[in-house]
C-alpha cells in the first residue's frame, strides 16, 4: 500500500508545472502568433523560475514589442545580471536602452555586442542604433547624467503612485548621493516626504533646491501645492504671484505649471497653459488630459473639457464616471455659486454649522465635488456632528436606509431642502440667503427633534417667510400654488418655523 501510495505521489509531482513547463507553453503560442497566451504563460515562468535568464530575456522582448519599455528594461537588467556575457540579452538592453531615450547605454551595449559578436545576426542593427545615438549625441548637454539615472527615477515615480513612499524615498536618496545635481530626483523626493507626513523636511528639501537652482520651476510649483495643503494662505498668494509671470518654452515646465494651478484651483491659468501645449502637438499621459479637462470645464470651455475626458477614458477606461461635470445638472452654469469654488469652501469651512450643512448639501451639486472630497485638509469627518454627517452623505449620493425616529425626520428634512433647491437652482447670491435661513431653522429643528411632516408645505413656508420679508406684494396665495398646498397649510407651517428662528435679546 505504501509503494503504491509513493508511487502515486511521485506521478502527481511529476506533472506540477514548473518554469520550463510555461516556458515551452510560451514558444508554441508565440510560433502559433497567440502572444496573449504567450506573455501569461512567460510571465508564470518568470515567478516559477526567477533565476532562469532565458525566460527572463524572452518575456523581456515579449514586454518591450508591446511598448512596455520600461518593464522590460527591468526584465532583461535581471537577465543580464544572471548571464552577463549573453550576446543576445546584451543586444535587447541596447535596443530597450534606445527607445527609453537612454542613448548613451543604448550605444554602450551595442558596442559591446559588436565587440562580442562582430558577425552575429544582430550587429546590423547594432551599427544602426550606434549610429542613431552618435547622431542625436550632439544635440544633448554632455554634462548630463547618465540615462541609468532617469530609469531609476522613472521607477521611483511608480512606486510613489502604487503607493509604497518608503521604497522610493530610499530610491530618491540614493539617486541624489550619487547625482548631487539631478534636481528632478529632489523634486520628487520633497513630494515622497510630504506624501508620508514629513513636511518640514519636505520644505526645506525644496528650499535647498531653489538655493543652488535658482528659478527651478518644478520646485516653486511643488512647493505652491504644499502651501496649498497646508492652508498657508499668504504664501501661497505671494508664490503664485511669481508663477503668472513664468514664461516657460520647455512643455514639461508648461504642463508642470498647467497642473499645479489646476491642483490648486486656479483653472483659468491652468487652462492656457495645458490647451497651448495640445495646440501644439503635445501628446500627454492621463494626468495630462484629467487636468486639462478640468481645467476647461471649470473656465467654461465644455466642449474641450468633454474631448480630453474622452481622450483620458480612452487610455484608462477606470476613469470613466469620474467627469467633473458627472451629478452636476444641466442648468447649472460656471457662474453659478454650485460651480463658485471658493464660495463653496467659505461654507464647508464656516465656523457656523448650518453654514457648513449648507456647503455640504450644494457640495453634491458641484463639478468640484471630487476635488474638495480629496482634499486631505478640507473636511475632517470625525469632527463633523450627526446633521453635518447626514448632509454630506446627501451630497456624495449615499443611500440611506431610514430606521430611527431622527432618521426619518432628516429624510423629510432633506425633501424639503431639495424642493426649495429645485425652484431656486442654479443658486445666485439672492437664493444664497434663502438657503442660509433655511439652513438656519434646519439645525435647530433637528436639535429639537422636529419631525418635519409636510415637506412641501415647510418648502413653502420657508420661501414666504424669506421673500416676505424682502418683497411686500408677496402673497401666501402664490407661493401655496408653487409647492401645491393650501394657504391654511402654509400659514400653519409658518407657524411652526418661526419658533426655531434665532432669538435675539433687546
Amino acid at each position: 500500500m505504501d509503494k503504491l501510495r509513493k508511487k502515486h505521489d511521485e506521478k502527481i509531482i511529476s506533472f506540477i508545472p514548473d518554469g520550463e513547463f510555461y516556458y515551452n507553453k510560451a514558444i508554441q503560442a508565440m510560433q502559433r502568433d497567440r502572444f496573449e497566451d504567450a506573455q501569461r504563460y512567460l510571465k508564470r515562468a518568470s515567478e516559477l523560475s526567477p533565476e532562469d535568464w532565458k525566460i527572463l530575456m524572452e518575456y523581456g522582448v515579449l514586454v518591450m514589442e508591446e511598448g512596455r519599455f520600461e518593464e522590460a528594461h527591468e526584465l532583461l537588467m535581471t537577465a543580464n545580471s544572471l548571464a552577463p556575457t549573453e550576446e543576445e540579452i546584451i543586444f535587447y538592453l541596447a535596443e530597450v536602452h534606445a527607445h527609453l531615450g537612454m542613448l548613451r547605454d543604448a550605444k554602450m551595449y551595442a558596442e559591446k555586442y559588436i565587440l562580442i559578436d562582430p558577425d552575429g545576426p544582430f550587429a546590423d542593427d547594432s551599427i544602426e542604433i550606434i549610429d542613431f545615438a552618435e547622431q542625436e549625441e550632439s544635440f544633448n548637454d554632455d554634462e548630463m547624467p547618465d540615462g541609468e539615472v532617469y530609469f531609476l527615477q522613472e521607477k521611483a515615480r511608480r512606486l510613489m503612485e502604487s503607493g509604497d513612499f518608503k521604497a522610493a524615498v530610499e530610491l530618491l536618496e540614493s539617486i541624489i548621493e550619487d547625482y548631487p545635481e539631478f534636481w528632478a530626483a529632489y523634486n520628487n523626493l520633497a513630494l515622497a516626504y510630504f506624501y508620508i507626513g514629513e513636511n518640514e523636511r519636505a520644505s526645506k528639501l525644496l528650499h535647498d533646491v531653489l538655493n543652488r537652482n535658482k528659478g527651478n520651476i518644478h520646485a516653486l510649483c511643488n512647493l505652491a501645492v504644499f502651501y496649498y495643503y497646508e492652508k498657508k494662505e499668504e504664501e501661497l498668494e505671494s508664490l503664485l504671484a511669481l508663477l503668472v509671470k513664468i514664461k516657460p518654452y520647455q512643455f514639461e515646465n508648461r504642463y508642470k505649471l498647467g497642473a499645479t494651478f489646476a491642483l490648486i484651483g486656479r483653472h483659468k491659468e491652468a487652462y492656457n497653459w495645458l490647451r497651448s501645449l495640445q495646440k501644439r502637438g503635445f501628446e500627454g499621459d492621463t494626468g495630462y488630459y484629467f487636468w486639462l479637462s478640468h481645467s476647461a470645464y471649470f473656465s467654461g470651455h465644455e466642449k474641450v473639457a468633454r474631448d480630453a475626458y474622452a481622450k483620458l477614458v480612452e487610455i484608462d477606461p477606470s476613469k470613466a464616471g469620474y467627469e467633473p461635470w458627472k451629478d452636476v445638472q444641466e442648468i447649472i452654469t460656471s457662474d453659478s455659486l454650485e460651480q463658485d469654488r471658493e464660495f463653496l469652501l467659505s461654507k464647508i469651512t464656516n465656523t457656523y454649522r448650518s453654514e457648513r450643512m449648507f456647503g455640504f448639501y450644494l457640495l453634491g451639486k458641484s463639478g468640484h465635488k471630487q476635488e474638495i472630497i480629496s482634499h486631505p485638509s478640507y473636511i475632517e469627518v470625525e469632527k463633523l456632528s450627526d446633521y453635518e454627517r447626514l448632509f454630506l452623505a446627501s451630497g456624495l449620493d449615499y443611500e440611506f436606509m431610514p430606521e430611527t425616529n431622527f432618521d426619518k425626520s432628516f429624510m423629510r428634512a432633506l425633501e424639503t431642502t431639495d424642493l426649495l433647491y429645485n425652484k431656486y437652482c442654479p443658486l445666485d447670491k439672492q437664493a444664497s440667503h434663502l438657503f442660509q435661513m433655511w439652513f438656519t431653522l434646519c439645525e435647530t429643528a433637528l436639535s429639537r427633534t422636529y419631525l418635519f411632516r409636510n415637506p412641501a408645505a415647510l418648502a413653502a413656508a420657508a420661501d414666504y417667510m424669506f421673500q416676505s420679508s424682502r418683497y411686500p406684494d408677496v402673497t401666501k396665495t402664490a407661493i401655496a400654488k408653487e409647492f401645491g398646498v393650501s394657504v391654511p397649510t402654509l400659514t400653519k407651517y409658518v407657524g411652526e418655523l418661526i419658533e426655531y428662528l434665532p432669538q435675539f435679546d433687546a
